[in-house]
């Protein structure tokens, strides 16, 4: 039905990105055939990807509906409108798109205008993200296309004073190297940055000339198969906070890509500063101040999150006991110190779980996928590290191993632990409201 149309048309499985079909005009226009283009994904074939695309919408689609938008190409120096849409077929969810091609335009006969046009043009599509680290991705694809680069990336400086690689985008048929450049000892960048301080970017031609120069950075470079770069510094307030580049553009290409990287590492900047301030206000949002265990948002989200197929559960709640008594009688920061000591006991116990402050002296654990006989040990490990910490704690635990409602099983445990301090207070004899 597709196969002659005069616009380019694809189709491809919507979980998978595993091409299943493409008309002759897009065939002939990328020198393929259905063969070779066999299960082969669309990210890959289309777009020079080794992910999937940071712009799919595949998560917008629905039956009977067209998303309309549309793109440019910045290798092909062309606009293109797009309609994409999804079908159902025997419970397959297939994606099927339009391209039309609206041209080029007159600007491209001019280097400075291109490259304004170059700029924009990431902007807008980085901008229309909704979050920093989507538009930073977007962007990184974006250069990474107009640049003919291998592979774009950011590195950032951690607390220790090295640099870890946060970002990366890499053409098709790359591997990967973001997850193995992590914690760099700060002598493997530390000739890249004293040219930084002076405002210099790094521009390597070929990497063999660092042989001599710069061994160590040499010996990094060279098993990743890198044989040129270009790399520019990123600033805040005027201080180096790490750097951004581009592995192996074309020779022709390596000044033009030192300039626009240099442009647009002031956006890339301001991403990283906004990226800072919206995880520090989901901190400040999901965390409690005190203790850094989630708040009851942080809970929410964390059941939504992880218990979606989760077959086992188990909740420990808490109430520390003589808080009240603690603040009266030696003060709130006295009562805070008392506070801590009892998560510092939960922290050690139960690790990798759910940790949240539901209220005062209310603390709650959600442990995914846990057996009953082991949540029975950790409320025994619990204990003896209350103990130790001088720290008194009603607790109530619940479990389940079947389907269940996750309210149901913290109510279950929060009942429990009202049953516990009232027995702990009955005991000993004192007033609870002391």
């Amino acid at each position: 039905m597709f196969e002659n149309l005069n616009e380019y048309v694809y189709a491809a499985d919507a979980s998978t990105y595993e091409l299943i079909f493409m008309n002759k005009k897009l065939r002939n226009k990328l020198g393929v055939s259905l063969q070779d283009a066999a299960g082969r994904k669309c990210y890959e074939i289309l777009n020079s990807c080794s992910t999937p695309c940071t712009q799919c919408s595949n998560g917008e689609l629905s039956e009977g509906k067209f998303k309309e938008w549309w793109r440019y190409d910045p290798k092909k120096q062309k606009y293109f409108a797009l309609k994409d849409t999804v079908i159902n077929e025997g419970g397959r969810r297939i994606r099927i798109e339009f391209a039309f091609d609206l041209g080029a335009s007159d600007w491209q006969h001019s280097r400075y205008q291109d490259m304004e046009v170059v700029v924009n043009e990431g902007l807008r599509a980085a901008l229309m993200e909704s979050t920093p680290d989507k538009t930073i991705n977007v962007l990184l694809e974006y250069l990474g296309k107009v640049l003919d680069g291998e592979r774009t990336y950011i590195f950032e400086k951690n607390l220790s004073g090295g640099d870890d690689n946060t970002y990366e985008w890499t053409a098709a048929g790359i591997t990967p190297e973001k997850d193995n450049l992590q914690q760099l000892p700060p002598e493997v960048c530390a000739n890249w940055y004293r040219n930084f301080k002076e405002n210099k970017s790094m521009v390597i031609p070929d990497v063999e000339e660092t042989r001599k120069n710069d061994p160590v950075m040499y010996n990094v470079l060279k098993p990743q198969g890198i044989n040129s770069l270009v790399v520019v510094p990123l600033y805040e307030q005027g201080k180096v906070i790490g750097f951004f580049g581009v592995d192996n553009p074309p020779e022709g290409r390596i000044e033009y890509a030192e300039n626009l990287l240099q442009i647009i590492g002031h956006f890339i900047s301001s991403s990283l500063k906004r990226r800072n301030l919206v995880r520090k206000l989901e901190i400040m949002s999901f965390r409690d101040h005190l203790t850094g265990f989630g708040n009851r948002y942080s809970m929410q989200r964390y059941v939504r999150e992880k218990l979606k197929e989760c077959e086992a559960v188990g909740v420990v709640y808490c109430d520390i006991t003589g808080l009240k008594a603690t603040n009266d009688r030696e003060g709130h920061e006295a009562g805070d110190r008392y506070i801590l000591r009892a998560c510092e006991s939960l922290s050690a116990v139960f690790d990798g779980c759910g940790l949240f402050r539901m209220g005062g002296d209310e603390l709650l654990v959600i442990c995914p996928q846990i057996q009953n006989d082991e949540l029975e040990e950790k409320l025994e490990l619990l204990k003896t590290s209350l103990n130790e910490n001088s720290v008194i704690m009603a607790v109530g635990i619940a479990w389940r191993d079947s389907r269940y409602n996750i309210d149901e099983v913290i109510r279950e445990a929060e009942t429990l632990m009202y049953e516990d301090k009232a027995s702990y207070y009955r005991e000993m004899g004192v007033d609870r409201r002391k």
